[in-house]
């Protein structure tokens, strides 16, 4: 790789990062100014107890509510968003802070509840029946809130990993059914924002951008790009070791822009995939063609072999940070387990002719290693070095026999980008590993692998 590759790269890495911040900071301005303007409009109980209480559950409401209006953000495939953080990441802040900003909300009802029966005279019971004698609005309010406890107890990890995949995302849903419900109180109840004036502006186009952006990129494009493209699959390909490549056609597959190491989110238009939508990456670089690898591992995945040619698809994407333009440095290590091979191997089929590159593929046996005749002819192809670690799990992210080490396969810590992509904890202990060897923090690249 040339110094000016190296150095446009950097740059480009140094742009994301700054993006990234500024998102997290949006976050907190955005709660800042609007604690600001219930102040400003004269928000700021303090003669009693009762009036303390009543502006703390005030406070947190905005806030919870910025947080909601993130949560929304975060899952609606903005570009902007993407280009910042990158899909895995935007879901993983958005699974972090979606406990936070419903327990903010929880808080918010019961001290409004409470300081509100205590101003007008009635137990919290009595008040708790009484908001919906305020309006439609508040009613509303109420049904958000029991919206937001079925995702809250549904979203514990205890619960979540016992419930298929398919069935725990159609129940989160609830959480964009609970934010449509909340809105309305807030214009037409919350003091704050219900006055018409600089406050009620600056939450409209807050909640004006979120929404826009959730229905643009979120609902439209799909259809948009099903459109555009008349995607449908082309070939369904089983193999020894479990899973199966899916190719798909389309027109002018260019104008997606999609990269090696990017996914999609995939509905097969089949009966029995329709109503089911889940994140593939790419198994080869992209092209004329669109290829996938999947292994079973629920409902969906592993109904894959069944789809027929010609089954129309429909996309949303590409998504995804974890490619070339990632990179800062000219040496390049990609480490797969499992399935996370497919990300690895359209990577190698991508990288430079003059990179310089190890792969590491880490598997039980050489029968259950995916696309691993594919990855050993690219390598050859490439001149890239392979490591093959076949066999059971040892003490290190490698195996028993062959410990994993980042320090001994990479000499130039400070010039190498580290890619990783397998199961959560195994890829956490290579991060680590990468970064207690030398390796830059920014420089290790892993791509979120799970639900």
């Amino acid at each position: 790789m040339t110094a000016t590759t190296t150095g446009v790269r950097a740059r480009t890495a140094a742009r994301r990062s700054w993006w990234a911040d500024g998102l997290e900071a949006a976050i907190w301005l955005a709660a800042a100014c609007g604690i600001a303007l219930m102040f400003a409009s004269g928000g700021l109980l303090a003669a009693t107890a009762t009036d303390w209480f009543y502006t703390l559950g005030r406070a947190l409401g905005i806030v919870a509510a910025v947080l909601m209006m993130t949560q929304v953000l975060l899952a609606s495939r903005a570009p902007w968003v993407e280009r910042a953080i990158g899909h895995d990441r935007a879901i993983a802040k958005h699974t972090r802070i979606g406990p936070v900003a419903i327990i903010l909300l929880l808080l918010h009802l019961v001290l409004m509840t409470w300081m509100t029966g205590i101003y007008d005279g009635r137990s919290f019971a009595e008040q708790s029946l009484a908001w919906a004698d305020y309006g439609w609005f508040m009613l509303f309010a109420q049904i958000a809130a029991a919206a937001f406890v079925v995702v809250l107890v549904t979203s514990v990890a205890a619960v979540r990993l016992r419930v298929p995949y398919e069935r725990w995302h159609a129940v989160h849903m609830l959480v964009y059914v609970g934010v449509a419900f909340a809105v309305p109180h807030q214009f037409l109840e919350g003091s704050t924002f219900r006055s018409g004036g600089l406050a009620w502006w600056f939450w409209a186009v807050l909640w004006t951008v979120t929404v826009g952006s959730f229905v643009a990129f979120r609902l439209l494009r799909p259809l948009v790009l099903m459109r555009r493209h008349g995607l449908t699959v082309e070939s369904v390909d089983p193999h020894t070791d479990g899973s199966t490549t899916v190719t798909v056609a389309g027109r002018d597959l260019a104008r997606l822009r999609a990269h090696a190491g990017q996914f999609f989110l995939w509905r097969f238009l089949s009966p029995e995939l329709r109503a089911q939508s889940h994140p593939y990456s790419l198994s080869a670089a992209p092209g004329d063609r669109l290829r996938i690898t999947v292994k079973a591992s629920g409902d969906g995945s592993s109904r894959i072999r069944t789809l027929e040619p010609g089954t129309r698809v429909m996309i949303e994407g590409p998504l995804g940070v974890f490619t070339h333009g990632a990179r800062a440095r000219g040496s390049l290590l990609l480490i797969a387990a499992g399935i996370g091979v497919t990300p690895i191997r359209s990577l190698l089929e991508e990288a430079d002719p003059e990179d310089d590159v190890t792969v590491v593929i880490r598997a039980r046996s050489r029968d259950e290693a995916p696309l691993l005749d594919e990855v050993e002819e690219l390598a050859q192809q490439r001149s890239a070095r392979l490591e093959l670690m076949l066999g059971a799990r040892g003490r290190t992210w490698g195996t028993s026999e062959q410990p994993g080490s980042i320090a001994a396969l990479v000499e130039r810590r400070d010039d190498t980008d580290v890619y990783i992509c397998g199961p959560r904890e195994w890829a956490l202990q290579v991060e680590a590993d990468a970064i207690a060897a030398g390796i830059p923090r920014d420089a290790v690249h892993r791509e979120e692998f799970g639900w």
